[in-house]
């Protein structure tokens, strides 16, 4: 089992993509020491995002692969990739430094737009990791089917990935169980926090199998975060796991260099609402922007859009649901001020 590091690919949503590649090259160095042996890097989007609107990142894609590049002496660094956002040349220029994985993440309906970035990957000898985002749209028997796919593409991992932060682990092992029974390709594990489930979640895949599991250094990520690094692992000692990575160094690296970026706020309604809903962040500003218009209760709206579609945002389908909604308009002034970076699932492709 491996615990891949996401603090400064998913973490750099929490700070508006403005990681600096000299922190990126430094904190490489220290995971590294620490004992990770897969970090991954970059726009919280992305190859080529900062490129596509999707938020700029204070860094070029070349810049970050050049710190991971040069700090990095054992472990494998790599980048994400959405297809229709990266382009195949992005693959071509990772190579050029020396990128040890790419996961490449598509919404588990759109599984088919992975082909060529697999296969450019893989013609470059680069370990690929399929993501499939919002894995609880379907079902267990359909997302087995997916993986098929993606095996047949050349994945060399699939990963379920509870992108609203909402599944439970019985959901984690019906997931897995389903593959398992058609295919022993390595599977992988990346949850969100939104019901304050990721720790249970990452542990409950870890005990039935799950070769991969994501963390970041206290719990630094997209929406309500990640699960947290530092407790993850405690936990698992705590269970009687061998884990080689050695956890004081974390728990000094989480709090000296990556608490000082944790938002001090607490945890967001809307968020835990998502949550509650299957509901990608990402959508959110179109959420609170119907909510004004209409001036409803933007909880109230993400229940009943979440009803008929958890995957993509329709804004004609969210105002006629919004136009049947109560006007409460006290409720929408509440959450004026929530913001949400990145936008990767808004439809720009």
């Amino acid at each position: 089992m491996k615990i891949l590091d996401t603090t400064l690919r998913d973490g750099s949503y929490a700070v508006n993509f403005s990681f600096t590649s000299e922190f990126t090259g430094l904190m490489c160095k220290k995971l590294e020491n620490a004992g990770f042996e897969y970090i991954e890097i970059g726009h919280g989007v992305g190859f080529n995002a900062s490129n596509r609107g999707y938020g700029k990142a204070i860094q070029t894609d070349e810049e970050y692969m050049i710190a991971a590049e040069n700090n990095l002496k054992k472990a494998k660094y790599g980048m994400f990739c959405i297809p229709g956002i990266a382009r195949l040349e992005d693959i071509d220029l990772a190579s050029k430094h020396n990128i040890g994985f790419i996961r490449i993440g598509t919404d588990v309906t759109r599984v088919e737009e992975s082909k060529q970035f697999i296969k450019k990957a893989k013609d470059y000898g680069i370990t690929v990791a399929a993501n499939y985002m919002k894995s609880y749209a379907v079902s267990p028997e359909k997302f087995s089917k997916l993986v098929q796919i993606s095996e047949k593409f050349g994945a060399d991992i699939v990963y379920i990935v509870d992108s609203a932060g909402g599944m439970f682990p019985e959901d984690i092992k019906k997931y897995y169980n389903s593959i398992r029974k058609i295919s022993d390709i390595q599977i992988g594990f990346h949850g969100h926090d939104n019901l304050g489930l990721s720790i249970s979640n990452s542990l409950a895949a870890i005990d039935i199998g799950i070769e991969f599991v994501d963390s970041s250094l206290q719990g630094l990520g997209r929406s309500s975060g990640n699960a947290c690094t530092e407790i993850l692992l405690l936990a698992l000692k705590k269970k009687g796991f061998q884990i080689p990575i050695d956890y004081q160094k974390i728990l000094d690296l989480g709090y000296d260099d990556i608490q000082k970026f944790v938002p001090e706020k607490g945890k967001s309604p809307l968020d835990i609402i998502s949550g509650f809903a299957n509901f990608h962040s990402s959508y959110m500003p179109d959420i609170l922007a119907v909510s004004e218009k209409f001036k409803i209760n933007p909880i109230e709206l993400i229940i009943e859009y979440t009803k008929i579609d958890q995957i993509n945002m329709n804004k004609k389908n969210l105002e006629i649901i919004a136009f049947q909604l109560k006007t409460n308009d006290n409720m929408i002034t509440k959450y004026k001020n929530y913001q949400y970076i990145g936008n990767e699932q808004n439809g720009k492709r």
